[in-house]
C-alpha cells in the first residue's frame, strides 16, 4: 500500500510524529509498504520545505504560506491535501483528530479511506483543560476530535481508555484498532548497574502528577533511606524541575546539577541529581545508574488515555518501575516481574514498594532482563504495525471504489 501519514504539527517540539508516526512508518516500510509523512511545521518553521528519507520513510515538511490567520490555515491545509493527492495515495493516516490533521481529514475523506490515530484525549478532561488556547479554539478542537473519531473509516488508539471512548461514540467496534506506543527495535542486553549509591530515577515531563505529591514521595523516601540518591531527568512545561531542585536545597539536601547533553558514565554523588532533559547521549548513563524508577501517575482522564513513551523507554532499558496502576501503566508494567504496581495515589505504598525492591538486589537483578524481554515480546513496532495494517484494510473495505495499488 501507499500510505500517507498527516501530522497536526512537525517533528518538534511536540513528539507524537517523532516517537509514534515515524517508527510505525519504518516498521510498515519493512513490511513492504510505501510511507510518506506530511508535516506542517508551524511550531518549528525552520524545517519548512525540508525533506529527507529515514529508513525508507519519506518525511516532507510542507511550505508555510504567509498570510493572516484563517487564510494561513486554509492555505497550509490545501498544501497538505494537494500533496496527498499527488502521492497516489491508497490510505491516509492522520495523527490526532485535530488542527491541520483534522482539517486534512475533512478535505480528503470523500476521496480516500482515512484512518485516524489518537494517542491522547483532547476534549473536556484532556489537553484542552491544560492548554492556554482561547475558548473558541478549545471548542473547535473538541468538535474536531468528536467528528474525526466518528467519521473515520477506521481508528487506531494508543490506550484501552481511548478504545472505550471511541466505542461510546458509536459505529462498529471492529473499526477501532488498539495500537499502543512501542519501542523502535528489540533492546540489546542493556546497561549493567555499576557501583554507586542506591539510585531512584524519575524520568518525566512533570504534568502527570501534582508537584506537591512528588515532593511528599521524595521526602518520605529520603526520611527512611537517606543514603538513596534521587536522579531526576526531564523538564516540565512550567519550570517544575527548578521547583523540585529548590525544594531539595531548602530541605538541606545536597544537590548536583549537570544539564550537559554529553554522556556521563559517572553521575555526581548527591541526595538529588538533576540531569536536564533526557537525550540519546545522557540517557544510557542515567538508565545504567538507576536501580529502580518511580512513575507517579495521578488518576485523571488525561492520564488514563495516555500510553507513556517514557515508561516504555525505561522498561526497554531494563529499569524496573514502581508506578501507580492507572490506565495503560497497569497493562505495561507486569507487577512483580518487571516492576511493582500500587494503588493510585497511595504514596505510602509507592515508597514502600521502592524501598522493598532496593533491599532485595537479587530480585532487582531478575527484573532487569525480564523488563527488556517483555518489551521485545509485546511492544516492538515491527509487531505492533500489524494493527495498523488491519486498520488500513478495514478502511479500504469501506471504500470499495478505492483501488489498491501494489508497491
Amino acid at each position: 500500500m501507499r500510505i500517507v501519514m498527516v501530522g497536526p504539527f512537525g517533528m518538534q517540539p511536540r513528539m507524537t510524529m517523532r516517537v509514534r508516526a515515524l517508527p510505525l512508518g519504518k516498521a510498515l516500510v519493512r513490511r513492504g509498504h510505501a510511507v510518506t509523512l506530511l508535516l506542517p511545521p508551524w511550531q518549528n518553521p525552520e524545517d519548512a520545505r525540508r525533506c529527507w528519507e529515514e529508513e525508507g520513510v519519506r518525511v516532507e515538511n510542507v511550505a508555510l504560506p504567509s498570510g493572516v490567520p484563517g487564510w494561513f490555515q486554509a492555505r497550509l491545509t490545501a498544501h497538505l491535501v494537494r500533496r496527498a493527492r499527488q502521492l497516489e495515495t491508497d490510505v491516509v493516516h492522520t495523527f490526532k483528530p485535530k488542527a491541520y490533521a483534522g482539517l486534512a481529514h475533512l478535505a480528503l475523506a470523500r476521496r480516500y479511506p482515512v484512518v485516524v490515530d489518537t494517542d491522547d484525549w483532547e476534549g473536556p478532561g484532556g489537553w484542552n483543560d491544560r492548554s492556554d488556547y482561547p475558548g473558541w479554539l478549545r471548542r473547535f478542537f473538541a468538535w474536531q476530535e468528536c467528528w474525526g473519531l466518528r467519521h473515520a473509516d477506521a481508528v487506531t488508539v494508543a490506550s484501552r481508555a481511548l478504545e472505550t471512548l471511541v466505542w461510546a461514540m458509536g459505529g462498529s467496534p471492529e473499526r477501532v484498532l488498539y495500537l499502543p506506543n512501542g519501542v523502535e527495535s528489540p533492546p540489546g542486553v542493556g546497561p549493567t548497574r555499576g557501583d554507586g549509591p542506591p539510585t531512584v530515577l524519575l524520568y518525566t515531563r512533570f504534568f502527570e502528577f501534582e508537584l506537591e505529591r512528588l515532593w511528599r514521595i521524595l521526602q518520605r523516601m529520603h526520611a527512611r533511606r537517606p543514603e538513596v540518591r534521587v536522579l531526576v531527568v526531564g523538564k516540565g512545561f512550567a519550570g517544575e524541575e527548578t521547583q523540585v531542585v529548590q525544594r531539595a536545597r531548602n530541605a538541606g539536601w545536597t544537590v548536583a546539577e549537570n544539564t550537559s547533553t554529553e554522556t556521563r558514565a559517572d553521575l555526581p554523588l548527591a541526595d538529588l541529581v538533576y540531569m536536564g532533559f533526557g537525550t540519546p547521549l545522557n540517557l544510557p548513563a542515567c538508565f545504567a545508574a538507576a536501580d529502580v524508577a518511580i512513575y507517579p501517575f495521578d488518576d485523571t482522564l488525561l492520564n488514563r488515555t495516555k500510553c507513556p513513551v517514557k515508561l516504555l523507554d525505561l522498561l526497554a532499558a531494563g529499569v524496573p518501575v514502581v508506578a501507580d496502576a492507572v490506565g495503560q501503566i497497569a497493562e505495561v508494567v507486569v507487577d512483580g516481574v518487571t516492576g511493582r504496581l500500587v494503588r493510585p495515589g497511595d504514596d505510602v505504598a509507592l515508597v514502600g514498594a521502592v524501598l522493598d525492591l532496593l533491599s532485595n538486589p537479587v530480585r532487582l537483578a531478575e527484573m532487569r532482563p525480564a523488563a527488556r524481554a517483555d518489551m521485545v515480546a509485546r511492544y516492538v513496532w515491527d509487531l505492533l504495525a500489524g494493527a495498523a495494517e488491519d486498520a488500513y484494510l478495514y478502511a479500504l473495505q469501506r471504500h470499495p471504489k478505492q483501488g489498491l495499488r501494489v508497491v
